[in-house]
């Protein structure tokens, strides 16, 4: 058996290479790609895409004698976490022909250059039939993966295992419930902030230095990376020593490219936290994504937004771009940092706005899923949604449907892990508090290596040796819980806002 093991560990490298070589094609085409490359690109992106999907199912003559032995409890504690989450992706695997595959894969290629371009011309008429044939093939994926209660439980599945609709929906109307009347409070809060005072002329070449700067001081390792531009930021991995993430620039603007690079630095950090000696099994994966978003959200918001990063950061900004903000107040720029304002932008959404954005999607992807709308109502269902949560009309698609990416690459499912990574984020921020008494005194000293070391400990290394659930239990003590999010909301909005 041990034998057989490292065979089947063999396969699996051969497996993870070939799935490096596919995402070097996905970031080449948010980065490099020319236009005309477009079709070419779909097609070579599907042939792959079959290879690596017969690649998987030819491990079955390994896998199945080693699921015998799980289930008859013959294998140690590390072969068993191994073949359990390799057979949860190989029963799925198997219940997709390689053609289903190869569609998916060419269509939402295809797609995605269709919506970049429709959302350029706020046109959601040019995407809508490529979203018609996404949403039909994921319709179809659902059944043949097989789902109890929705078609939505077995796609989102793919990105938070073991997650339901079910529990999503009750995690967030709790969370709408607290939000709409908490954003109306700040509305009617006597203090009023003026984020405008962030604005400015920001050289591009400026922005780029004072991004890498950042990124490094967080502990994000260039040498093992790089930091492109794509139209949506994102983070990609193809080992843990070659990380890559992107951002984009306003040249009015220095915060979307600033705070996007912290983000995506801290879903980078993960990745290249994870070992390189696990690399090709399920001990080099990432948890769920609602893991994963947690260490972004983590850096972005607890770290990033707060005062005691400013005090250290602030004037380093200040150095690098002393118009505007060498007359701006560091208490002035905290708060207009931290100005929570609806607005039609997701990525750009303040910390407290942000879930209602990700409420409305999942509201309409889940129904989209199980076909009580359709993709044609898209615009009119989204834009009465918008208005109802944030009080706002929306003007064009660019600002409403169209502006995610996700729905471009199937990635039905994925939105409502933004959510979770928020409220994970805050009760392991917690726990990296109790653990570390001084965190906060750190921070403000630009001193970030206890805090990323914790991260390493806790939550790096481990790869799926723990579910999600699991690990937020051995971490904090506790079952994942919304109030400790709720709580920080309330403890930091109150105090800016006076309320």
């Amino acid at each position: 058996m041990t034998d057989l093991f490292l065979q089947f560990k063999e396969k699996l490298i051969e497996l993870y290479y070939l799935s490096s070589a596919l995402a070097v094609l996905h970031w080449d085409r948010e980065v490099n790609m020319p236009k005309k490359g477009v079709l070419a690109r779909a097609q070579t992106t599907a042939a792959l895409a079959g290879v690596l999907h017969e690649k998987l199912l030819s491990i079955k003559p390994f896998l199945l004698p080693l699921k015998s032995n799980l289930d008859d409890g013959k294998l140690d504690e590390e072969a068993s976490i191994i073949v359990r989450e390799v057979w949860r992706e190989f029963e799925k695997a198997e219940k997709l022909s390689t053609d289903f595959v190869k569609e998916l894969a060419r269509v939402t290629s295809e797609a995605h250059a269709t919506w970049a371009e429709a959302r350029t011309k706020s046109d959601f008429a040019k995407f809508a039939p490529h979203l018609h044939k996404i949403v039909e093939l994921k319709r179809e994926e659902a059944k043949l993966l097989g789902y109890k209660d929705s078609p939505y439980n077995a796609l989102l599945d793919t990105f938070e295992p073991y997650a339901t609709a079910e529990e999503m929906s009750i995690t967030l109307e709790e969370l709408k419930d607290f939000l709409i009347p908490f954003i109306q409070k700040i509305k009617n809060s006597s203090v009023k902030v003026d984020r405008n005072i962030l604005k400015g002329e920001f050289p591009i070449e400026e922005q780029v230095k004072f991004n890498r700067f950042v990124a490094e001081k967080m502990g994000y390792d260039l040498g093992a990376g790089r930091i492109d531009v794509s139209t949506h930021p994102f983070t990609i991995q193809f080992h843990p020593q070659d990380v890559r993430f992107t951002t984009r620039y306003d040249k009015a603007d220095v915060f979307p490219a600033l705070m996007a690079t912290i983000h995506e630095a801290g879903h980078a950090l993960y990745e290249q936290g994870i070992l390189v000696e696990n690399f090709g099994t399920p001990f080099g994966e990432s948890i769920s994504l609602g893991i994963h978003e947690s260490q972004s959200r983590s850096w972005e918001n607890l770290i990033g937004r707060s005062k005691p990063f400013w005090t250290y950061l602030y004037p380093e900004l200040q150095k690098e771009f002393p118009e505007p903000f060498a007359e701006t107040s560091l208490d002035n720029f905290y708060r207009a940092l931290n100005c929570v304002e609806p607005s039609f932008i997701r990525v750009e959404a303040d910390e407290v706005t942000y879930n209602l954005h990700i409420i409305l999607r999942f509201e309409i992807e889940k129904e989209l899923v199980e076909g009580s709308i359709e993709v044609d109502d898209l615009p009119k269902i989204w834009n009465d949604k918008f208005k109802e949560y944030f009080g706002l009309e929306v003007p064009d698609d660019s600002l409403g449907v169209l502006q995610d990416v996700h729905w471009s690459g199937g990635s039905i499912g994925y939105f409502p892990t933004y959510t979770l990574g928020n409220l994970y984020s805050a009760q392991f921020y917690s726990a990296s508090k109790r653990d570390i008494p001084d965190l906060e005194e750190q921070i403000a000293k630009g001193e970030f290596t206890d805090f990323l070391q914790w991260l390493r400990k806790n939550i790096h290394i481990h790869g799926k040796l723990y579910t999600a659930r699991d690990l937020v239990m051995n971490v904090t003590g506790e079952p994942l819980k919304s109030k400790y999010f709720i709580d920080y909301l309330k403890k930091k909005y109150s105090e800016i806002y006076k309320l």
